[in-house]
């Protein structure tokens, strides 16, 4: 039985879709949890040993498989679960068809969103004061509101459970997390019932973020 190593962060959003999907997937209790620091100006050196890059979330399998990063880790359990068996017939990543392109788009959309909010969190956080750019800060905020709009615009149907789905919560939650004077509800009613009934899942419920 495989087993997976996770350098892992309480707050990481793409650390958190990984842990959603291993939930779903039944695969939670075979996933061993190594603590690191990740941080883009003082990288931990750890995880390089799993990932160059010192990005978090970044897997290693008992079989020797390197795995980076959280689209590429939840998609290794999908098939993991898939070949092994176990509690757990879900599939998150639809094998073909519209599926399939919408799961993937889904995922792709949330993941440039937490991108965005990222670079907006690192600007104002990270960046010494006098060196703050606010253009940027504004440029990447309306990546961040179009985004959402887009989501608005593509909502899951309330009983779709895949990749695309949980890309969408996280992302969501982690603008709550980080960002809860944004107020993304506004305007948005639609997504934000849709997100607080997916909020909770069994595996949002125990995934959520602490820092």
């Amino acid at each position: 039985m495989i087993r997976i190593s996770l350098y892992w962060g309480s707050a990481s959003p793409f650390v958190r879709k990984v842990m959603v999907c291993a939930h779903e997937l039944d695969l939670a209790d075979r996933i061993d949890i190594l603590d690191s620091a990740a941080n883009p100006i003082e990288r931990d050196t750890r995880i390089q040993a799993f990932n160059p890059l010192a990005k978090v979330p970044a897997a290693s399998t008992s079989d020797g498989t390197t795995l980076y990063d959280s689209r590429v880790i939840c998609e290794y359990m999908d098939a993991l679960a898939a070949e092994e068996g176990g509690g757990s017939t879900l599939r998150l990543f639809p094998t073909a068809g519209p599926a399939r392109w919408s799961a993937l788009r889904r995922q792709a959309l949330a993941d440039g969103l937490l991108d965005a909010a990222l670079l907006v969190r690192y600007e104002t956080l990270l960046r010494p004061e006098p060196l703050r750019w606010s253009q940027w800060v504004d440029k990447q905020g309306e990546k961040i509101s179009d985004a959402l709009d887009a989501m608005l615009s593509d909502i899951p149907d309330p009983e779709t459970v895949d990749i695309g789905s949980i890309a969408y919560a996280c992302a969501l939650g982690w603008l709550d997390f980080r960002f809860p004077d944004l107020d993304w509800r506004n305007g948005r009613q639609p997504l934000a019932a849709w997100h607080s009934a997916y909020d909770d899942r069994f595996a949002m419920i125990a995934t959520r973020p602490w820092a």
